[in-house]
């Protein structure tokens, strides 16, 4: 599995439902690509501060999906909304997930 943890930069002023309506949004959009796992957006305790978590098979089927059409249509519309560039990191998974049973 390949992760990628982008720490998305301060949303701008008023902007924050916009921003979130716009992730629901592009859920959606990634939804549809090969090899798409998921995707999370976390919030900081802080409140305003943002991290997206997104799951995928591999890194080429991310990589097939972030070089896409699409995802350029939807930074495009998200780009207006921060104040800055996030700033991504990529992870593979080496170790399996342990889930506790109930």
């Amino acid at each position: 599995m390949f992760v990628n943890v982008i720490q998305f930069p301060a949303v701008k002023e008023g902007k924050d439902k916009e921003f979130r309506e716009w992730f629901d949004w592009s859920n959606e959009v990634y939804s549809h690509f090969e090899g798409f796992i998921s995707r999370r957006l976390l919030e900081s305790k802080k409140k305003g501060t943002y991290v997206g978590l997104v799951e995928h098979e591999s890194e080429e089927t991310f990589m097939a999906m972030h070089l896409s059409d699409e995802r350029q249509r939807a930074w495009d519309r998200v780009e207006a909304l921060l104040d800055g560039s996030p700033k991504p990191a990529f992870y593979e998974v080496v170790e399996g997930l342990y889930m506790r049973k109930e």
